[in-house]
């Protein structure tokens, strides 16, 4: 049986007065990690709590993991993990006891807590600091304590909201290297959101931008298998001896004048292959680049 997506958003509305902070929102997120990406103030945290249950919206729906949210909200909630963006956490209870705590408030053993509380502050590396109060962390500890407790009671998905927020370079960088191990190792749908582009691009395999409430980018971060990418050579010299070695070697390629020829690309053996075609036939390359807008041009087209 095929498992349900993590999340299908249907005509989503949601308005404060007159500031409208989902305007019409249609996305399906499946992907085992997921960047919602756009500037402060773009809709993402109204679109999570929407997720969540936290917030009505006044048109439209949401289901996550198969489930309608205006029916079975507590029944979800119990199956993602939640780590928001703010501060949140009790400074005076141990790492250990917090998310042990929190494990058994959603309905694990006290046995059991305990030993995925330990498993789980591991897992983010927090391991020699479990015993250590909460307010003697550093920020990025304390990011990596809300990531825990989001993960204790092995949720189908979770949600983080700015989990680099107010990290110095190396926390940013130890943070992303976190979720990226949830994600791939084990085996945890994520969505993230942020207004960072490169933490999606380092933790994500999808993103989808918003702006001003709206979807304006749903895409994969690399191309499916399958699929091909077009370069643009540039020569030196004249290119029809390059174009004519790459059409012989098996590759589709066309002149766009004299010394510029479009090439479609599967993979990095392709890329190989127009390298050492340039050599064979003497044609120097003067540049070889994507024929058209990359994905930085392209997402931050969207961002707006």
């Amino acid at each position: 049986m095929t498992p349900a997506p993590a999340i299908v958003v249907q005509g989503a509305r949601r308005s404060y007065g007159s500031v409208v902070a989902l305007d019409d929102v249609t996305v399906r997120i499946d992907a085992p990690a997921t960047g919602l990406l756009g500037r402060n103030g773009a809709g993402k945290s109204t679109l999570m709590k929407a997720i969540l249950g936290l917030v009505r919206l006044d048109a439209g729906e949401i289901e996550v993991l198969g489930q309608d949210t205006r029916t079975a909200g507590d029944r979800i909630r119990r199956r993602i993990g939640y780590a928001p963006e703010h501060e949140c956490l009790p400074p005076e209870l141990t790492a250990a006891d917090l998310v042990r705590h929190l494990a058994e408030l959603r309905g694990l053993s006290r046995t059991d807590a305990i030993r995925r509380a330990s498993e789980v502050l591991f897992a983010v590396g927090l391991e020699e600091e479990r015993s250590r109060v909460i307010g003697s962390f550093s920020l990025g500890m304390r990011q990596r304590v809300k990531l825990a407790q989001a993960l204790v009671h092995a949720p189908d998905l979770i949600i983080l909201d700015e989990p680099t927020n107010g990290l110095d370079p190396i926390q940013r960088s130890e943070m992303l290297e976190v979720i990226r191990r949830v994600s791939q190792d084990l085996g945890v749908r994520v969505l993230i959101s942020s207004h960072i582009l490169d933490d999606i691009r380092r933790t994500c395999d999808h993103v989808v931008v918003m702006r001003q409430g709206s979807v304006t980018l749903n895409r994969p971060l690399a191309a499916a298998a399958g699929e091909t990418d077009v370069l643009r050579a540039e020569t030196v010299a004249p290119a029809a001896p390059l174009i004519s070695g790459l059409v012989a070697a098996g590759l589709t390629c066309t002149a766009i004048d004299e010394r510029t020829a479009r090439i479609a690309i599967r993979d990095d053996g392709d890329r190989d292959l127009v390298r050492d075609t340039a050599a064979a036939t003497g044609v120097g390359l003067r540049r070889l680049h994507p024929d058209g807008p990359s994905i930085e041009e392209e997402l931050l087209e969207a961002i707006g």
